[in-house]
């Protein structure tokens, strides 16, 4: 059912982008470059993107000791089965000349001894190829310098449709300060981030709700591998904290810090030939372990011993000395929270999705890189370069012809926030299992209600709702379905990986709006 919705402003661009962030704002600068009339959409400001709070560093192939080959095989092995190598190659390869393009747009890397970029090593990687800025702060600086390049961008601006027709893309229904708008316009990038709002905790900031993936499946795209949801291992630990939590970098063990329990004993030792520095679903699961054998609500990472740790870590510090721990004499409370959504919509390489003119990017999108779990500081590598190829392939659509010329919005189904987050984090965290994966879904089918969401007190409140919703049961459905353990998704009544699953389980919305099973073309 749709309902009409008045209309109190309309623009029009060649591309619209949804989201502030690294692929969102690569790509518009890199559409805009080509000569395409480019609107960024962004709910929140200029700052409340993931990208802003990413701390570890973007992973690039290193000039010496290093090869593209040596970044594939980890980035492959961490992906635990699930990665499309030509993808991984294909993005791996780009890297150097995406770091280029950002540092000439004046983004500021530190530098080492030598003068030359400083580079630190993070789990699952065989060598120090990560690059970093402001010590912990990388995000923060790659977010400054794409804000500086002058792109208009719309803050405050949430996306409930994207309006599609015969040919593809005709544009966009959105509200914004000043009402309801329709963006007319043949191309749309998604490139919203994650789904960290799923959960209670999580270090992804407030508009994390997977708007996107919402976005992209009620436009008839496909996604897959949502099942697959990073929990960063090392999150600073507070008690009866909630919400966004600052993540303790992987950097920081990179540097020589280690885990230990409450008990002082080492949480990794035995569980995995890389220690400490093992993939983040290997350490995430065995700090929930021991957390469980313990009865603790956290271990503790010791970074005692590494020298100018406030200087090498200083946004880390602020964040402990917030809460009264200090990282140079005091040991650190950690526990894992939701942190990276590894699937998403699909895509190729270039962020081209199943539907002509709608492409994604960034976290939103599953380009086959990621596999089953991320490896460490890939995200913004991917980001740079596919934000970079989307933006370019959007020049496609150039001259199609768009307008949206009904403007209706369809009803979705709604849940509160609250039972989502409680439903998710109960049964669909570090580890699960059928029992509990297929209550929080009947809870879920019991609660909700169906309603057009432009209808609710505050309408960007309802289209993050209805997202979530819909995002919440899509990875319940595939989370059931995986009848296994594989990366970052962890049956405990299969803790076995299967090789007849050793595949991506796509989803489409069938034509009741439900999602369903769908193999992909």
């Amino acid at each position: 059912m749709t309902t009409r919705v008045s209309i109190d402003w309309e623009a029009e661009a060649d591309l619209v982008v949804i989201g502030g962030g690294v692929a969102g704002l690569t790509a518009a600068r890199t559409a805009s470059l080509r000569g395409l009339r480019v609107l960024t959409l962004s709910k929140g400001g200029p700052t409340d993107t993931s990208t802003q709070y990413a701390q570890g560093g973007i992973a690039v192939v290193a000039p010496h000791g290093d090869s593209v080959e040596s970044h594939v095989h980890d980035t492959v092995e961490a992906g635990a089965g699930l990665c499309e190598v030509d993808a991984v190659r294909s993005i791996v390869e780009g890297g150097q000349a995406a770091v280029a393009a950002l540092t000439d747009l004046g983004a500021v890397f530190d530098l080492g001894r030598d003068g030359q970029i400083s580079r630190t090593r993070e789990g699952g990687h065989s060598t120090r190829r990560i690059i970093h800025a402001g010590g912990d702060a990388t995000g923060a600086e790659v977010q400054r310098a794409l804000n500086e390049a002058g792109l208009p961008v719309l803050f405050g601006a949430a996306v409930g449709e994207i309006v599609t027709g015969p040919n593809g893309v005709r544009g966009v229904v959105a509200v914004s300060e000043k009402g309801f708008g329709v963006v007319h316009a043949p191309a749309v990038l998604l490139a919203t981030g994650g789904l960290g709002q799923l959960y209670a905790l999580s270090t992804n900031p407030p508009g994390a709700t997977a708007d996107g993936i919402a976005l992209g499946l009620w436009a008839g795209a496909a996604v897959a591998d949502l099942e697959f949801v990073q929990f960063h291992p090392t999150v600073l630990y507070t008690p009866g904290g909630m919400g966004r939590r600052p993540l303790i970098s992987e950097a920081v063990r990179g540097e020589g810090a280690t885990l230990v329990d409450t008990e002082g004993n080492s949480v990794t030792a035995r569980v995995h030939p890389r220690g400490d520095l093992a993939p983040r679903d290997v350490v995430s699961r065995a700090i929930a372990a021991r957390m469980r054998a313990l009865g603790t609500e956290h271990v503790y990472l010791d970074a005692r011993s590494i020298d100018g740790f406030a200087q090498r870590f200083p946004t880390i510090t602020a964040s402990c000395l917030a809460t009264g721990i200090d990282p140079r004499t005091d040991l650190i409370p950690v526990a894992p929270a939701a942190h990276y959504q590894c699937g998403g919509v699909v895509t190729d390489t270039h962020g081209r999705t199943g539907v002509p003119g709608l492409y994604a990017a960034g976290e939103v999108a599953r380009t086959g890189l990621h596999g089953a779990n991320r490896l460490a500081s890939n995200s913004l590598l991917e980001g740079l370069v596919v934000g970079e190829r989307a933006g370019a392939a959007a020049a496609e659509r150039f001259g199609e012809r768009a307008g949206v010329s009904e403007i209706s919005t369809r009803t979705a189904e709604f849940a509160d926030r609250a039972v989502v987050q409680s439903l998710m984090t109960t049964h669909a965290s570090v580890v699960r299992d059928r029992a509990g994966l297929a209550e929080a879904l009947k809870r879920l089918d019991d609660v909700v209600v169906r309603r057009d969401p432009h209808t609710a007190a505050h309408p960007i409140t309802g289209i993050e709702d209805a997202a979530l919703t819909l995002a919440a049961r899509t990875l319940l459905l595939a989370a059931l379905a995986r009848t296994e353990s594989r990366g970052c998704h962890t049956r405990s009544d299969h803790p076995d990986a299967v090789d007849e699953l050793r595949h991506s389980l796509p989803i489409r919305l069938d034509d009741d709006g439900a999602p369903e099973y769908a193999p992909l073309p």
